[in-house]
């Protein structure tokens, strides 16, 4: 499939992050309250009023679930005026509901925008992920390894010791023998309960985060987000796309996936420039949370372009009843 050239992703990236910035500050008054739901609703309410009034002809590729499953920014549904390029867009109006109805950290809104046909359309199905930052031989890790043998092979690029090696793994119980054998190497683990998109982007800026390499299972869909984040960054990506059953392999059949073990590289994932924008919603390591006082809302917006590989870190404080 060609791929158009009429993306002016400069032009468009300011817009983004506003959609970005308008779902974060929707979700803030939710932050703490316990309603993931409601929470979610907010974002994916203020992401599409926001989307439509940018001059694209917009298809959500990575959305909320099929048609019949979200009633809005599902997977298919077109957004923006109609006029200018067509685009695809991959979002997660809030990554991590759980954390905002917590009030816990990393809680983010993320959306990423490329030319159309520029970005894999993941089912709705559990992706095996390995991501690392930038600066190392391609292929110096590969999902093909153990974990153990991932831990020592970034180690020795690094020239260092695998005790010196951090891993940021999603907590829950199929990593357990993961999570064992990791930490039989050495290496330290940060396990996040959720927002693994975040989690893949630590890794790209581990002199701040502190994070070295992302591995383990989560949604195929955060993963695209994700290979989007690092082609801004820099850094690599795998991903395997797993089936637990007829159902899931149907999906993967719908979306057009025919090699259901085919592992994916970051630029399989992603296959043109795109822009990417996050707003931090609570405190976290890569960005600040929603701040709130009186009369006046503050939000931490990162806005990224592959082209360029520009990363702008935009500080958005606007009047507020």
């Amino acid at each position: 499939m060609s791929i158009p050239t009429d993306f002016n992703d400069r032009m468009l990236s300011l817009g983004l992050a506003r959609v970005a910035e308008q779902a974060a500050i929707a979700s803030a008054k939710l932050i703490g309250h316990g309603d993931e739901k409601a929470a979610d609703q907010a974002a994916v309410n203020a992401m599409r009023d926001q989307l439509n009034k940018l001059d694209i002809k917009g298809v959500v590729v990575i959305g909320e679930g099929e048609r019949d499953e979200a009633p809005m920014l599902y997977i298919g549904e077109e957004v923006g005026t109609g006029t200018g390029p067509g685009v695809d867009i991959a979002l997660d109006p809030l990554e991590g509901t759980t954390l905002t109805a917590k009030d816990m950290p990393n809680a983010l809104t993320v959306i990423a925008m490329g030319p159309r046909g520029s970005m894999l359309h993941a089912p709705d199905v559990y992706m095996d992920k390995l991501a690392i930052g930038p600066g190392f031989d391609e292929d110096v890790v590969t999902l093909d390894m153990t974990p153990t043998e991932r831990v020592e092979a970034l180690a020795a690029a690094k020239g260092c010791k695998t005790t010196d090696i951090t891993c940021c793994v999603l907590e829950r119980p199929r990593h357990e023998e993961m999570i064992a054998e990791i930490r039989a190497t050495g290496a330290a683990i940060r396990l996040i309960t959720d927002g693994d998109v975040a989690g893949v982007m630590h890794c790209a800026e581990a002199h701040l985060t502190g994070i070295d390499m992302y591995m383990g299972s989560g949604g195929a869909p955060e993963g695209v987000l994700a290979a989007a984040a690092l082609k801004c960054m820099g850094g690599q990506m795998y991903g395997r796309l797993m089936f637990r059953n007829d159902d899931e392999r149907g999906r993967a059949a719908k979306a057009g996936i025919t090699d259901l073990d085919k592992i994916y590289k970051r630029d399989d994932m992603v296959t043109a420039d795109v822009i990417f924008a996050a707003t931090g919603v609570t405190n976290g390591s890569i960005l600040s949370g929603i701040k709130r006082e009186p009369g006046w809302i503050t939000t931490e917006t990162i806005l990224m372009r592959s082209k360029t590989g520009s990363v702008r870190r935009v500080i958005y404080r606007n009047p507020f009843e």
